[in-house]
């Protein structure tokens, strides 16, 4: 049994929450968030609360019940406050600026790396900070997730390049028998 699916979601004041098939719409001051869930889980919307169930008493239901419970969850608080990341750009060279609803990047290769901006997020470039805000924690979080893959081309760097805040990366090389060079790469976040 999940237990964060057994537990009643509390919708605060000034939130909207409408279930229209197998569709349901958060509405908040932020902004509004609508998401498909499966039938396979039965929720239930009343004035105050949320509730979820399980039709099948199966593996995959039991799954999909904590993870339902926790996407409606944090489409309640991202209605409220949006989610934000911050990243900082390091690297000599390295620099970001938003165009538009584009993110241009100078990150040491021969031409600039243009990422677009998906709707439903905004996204600033402070010198080497980048901050990247929305209501969507999903849309929020994979955004930052690309952009922070852009630079892992290059992977044999000096430990202070890269575009993640706290990320290290070492290179220890040692010998293995006879002329065979080992090769260990960490990160630490």
């Amino acid at each position: 049994m999940s237990r964060i699916g057994k537990q009643e979601i509390i919708i605060p004041a000034g939130i909207k929450v409408i279930k229209n098939g197998d569709v349901l719409t958060v509405a908040g001051p932020k902004g509004t968030l609508n998401k498909t869930f499966r039938d396979d889980i039965t929720i239930t919307v009343s004035d105050k609360a949320i509730n979820l169930n399980i039709k099948r008493n199966d593996k995959f239901s039991k799954s999909l019940w904590g993870t339902y419970a926790s996407h409606i969850k944090n489409m309640i608080a991202g209605v409220v406050t949006p989610y934000q990341k911050k990243l900082i750009l390091e690297g000599v060279g390295f620099k970001s600026e938003v165009k538009g609803k584009e993110f241009v990047f100078a990150l040491g290769f021969s031409h600039p790396v243009i990422v677009k901006i998906p709707e439903g997020i905004t996204a600033t470039a402070d010198k080497n900070n980048i901050t990247i805000t929305g209501i969507d924690k999903e849309l929020v979080g994979s955004f930052t997730a690309a952009i922070r893959t852009l630079d892992e081309t290059q992977q044999v760097r000096v430990a202070t390049n890269g575009i993640e805040p706290g990320h290290l990366a070492i290179l220890l090389h040692g010998r293995l028998g006879k002329g065979k060079l080992a090769t260990k790469q960490t990160g630490a976040h």
